[in-house]
Order: C-alpha cells, then sequence, then structure tokens
C-alpha cells in the first residue's frame, strides 16, 4: 500500500533560480501595466483634479467668448478677458488663446485668460510711389490685396510711373481689398490750339495733328456763329496738355 506523499506548505515552496527570476519579472511587468492603465483612466480618459477644492480647465478654444465664459464659470473659475488679437483662420469673436491651458488642475475661484481673434491680419497699402507703374501693381498684389484699376494722370513724372494709390500708402486694409494704382501720364506738354470758327471735322483733324483727341461734341443754337462751325472748347486754346488729351468742343447750330 502506497502511503500519498505529505506536501509542504505554499510559502515553503522553493523554486530555481531561473524560474524565480522568471516570475519576478512577469510579476512586475503586471503591475506596471495595472498602475499605467490606473493612470490613463484617472488623468486622461476620466480626468479629476488631484487635490480637494481644484478643478480641471475646461477646453473652451473655438467657441465665442459667450458661450466659452459660460463653460469655465460652470466648473467654478472666472474669466478674465484678454482681449483680441489677428488670427490667419479664426472667424471674429472665437477664443484662439486660453491660459490655464485645457486639461490643468486649477484652484477653485482661479481666473482663466481667454484670448479671441479680431479676424485675419491687416495689410497695409505699400508706398510705391516713383516705381515702374508694372512694378508698383504686382507689390501691391504681393502684399495680399488686389489692385481694382489703374488710373493716368498729368504729371511732371516719366510717363508711366506710379505716383500714388488709392486708399493711400501705409493704410491698414484687410487681405484682398480693392486698391487703385495712379500713375503719370506724363507732364503736359502740348500747347491746345484754338478750334473757334472751324468746322468739327477740321477740329478733329487739328487735334490729331497736335497728338490730342477730339471728345465730346455738343451742339447749341446761335445767331453769333456759323451753323456748324466750333464755338467752345474745353480745355481752352493754349492750355498745356499731355498727348492724347481729350479735348471736347461745342458746335453752333442753326437758330431756328
Amino acid at each position: 500500500m502506497r502511503v500519498p506523499r505529505r506536501l509542504p506548505p505554499l510559502w515553503q515552496w522553493r523554486l530555481p533560480g531561473w524560474e524565480a527570476r522568471r516570475v519576478r519579472v512577469w510579476g512586475i511587468a503586471l503591475l506596471a501595466a495595472l498602475l499605467a492603465g490606473y493612470l490613463t483612466a484617472y488623468l486622461i480618459v476620466f480626468p479629476v483634479p488631484i487635490l480637494r477644492g481644484h478643478q480641471v480647465v475646461p477646453r473652451v478654444l473655438g467657441l465665442s467668448l459667450q458661450e466659452a465664459s459660460a463653460e469655465v464659470r460652470k466648473v467654478g473659475l472666472q474669466v478674465l478677458d484678454g482681449g483680441a488679437g489677428p488670427h490667419p483662420t479664426a472667424p471674429q469673436g472665437t477664443v484662439v488663446w486660453q491660459d490655464p491651458p485645457p486639461g490643468t488642475s486649477a484652484p477653485a475661484g482661479m481666473r482663466v485668460t481667454l484670448v479671441v481673434s479680431s479676424g485675419p491680419p491687416k495689410i497695409p497699402v505699400p508706398d510705391v510711389a516713383g516705381l515702374d507703374g508694372e512694378l508698383a501693381q504686382r507689390l501691391v498684389a504681393a502684399a495680399g490685396l488686389t489692385v481694382s484699376q489703374v488710373e493716368s494722370v498729368q504729371a511732371a513724372a516719366p510717363r508711366g510711373i506710379a505716383m500714388l494709390t488709392r486708399p493711400p500708402a501705409s493704410t491698414v486694409l484687410s487681405p484682398g481689398a480693392p486698391v487703385t494704382v495712379v500713375v503719370s501720364r506724363g507732364a503736359p506738354t502740348i500747347s491746345v490750339p484754338g478750334l473757334l470758327g472751324l468746322s468739327q471735322a477740321d477740329a478733329r483733324t487739328r487735334l490729331e495733328v497736335e497728338g490730342l483727341q477730339l471728345g465730346t461734341v455738343a451742339r447749341r443754337r446761335t445767331g453769333d456763329a456759323s451753323p456748324g462751325t466750333v464755338v467752345a472748347q474745353r480745355p481752352a486754346a493754349g492750355t498745356l496738355a499731355a498727348p492724347g488729351t481729350v479735348v471736347d468742343i461745342v458746335v453752333a447750330r442753326s437758330p431756328q
């Protein structure tokens, strides 16, 4: 008859050296995994303040100032208006910065500073006076504005040179805002000929010979001049004009 072998108590068991080390390694790894999981749930998944009387700062970025203020006060914190600043994409009036940042544990009653967007940054109109007209237009476009129109004026500057912009240089505008570039069409160097008494056809020919253009032709009844002849002009005879200047005339009609 066999007698069952008596086993020693569990606490008296002994494992070989390599088995004991393996058990310790696995035990430490298991404890580390449990601790990491607990901290993840405690601080990230279900964050709660570590200290009594503290609150977690909510994330209010992207909300309107009114909505963000309500969320902050809801957890027992106060709101401090940090003003507004430009932002390339955030709509005007939305929160773009908060301090302390979201998820921070803060004591009850602590102030949370909120800064809202004032919209895209403003762009100053570049100073292009004295530059070539084409270059001036490229500089305005490179600054982020739009050249909506190019005007010409008589000036002492050489033809094609930029004189000014409308709005003027250094005016602060929104991106893409329209800007007019004014360029010189040259100094007034042609003396406008006298056209009074000429026929409409002769007046046109005389202007074109001088490098000017016939503009508006109006008609007026008069008994002092022959019908079909010029009785008035603008600019007046002798006025200095730039090449291509338009001259308007008034032609007499029959008094009947």
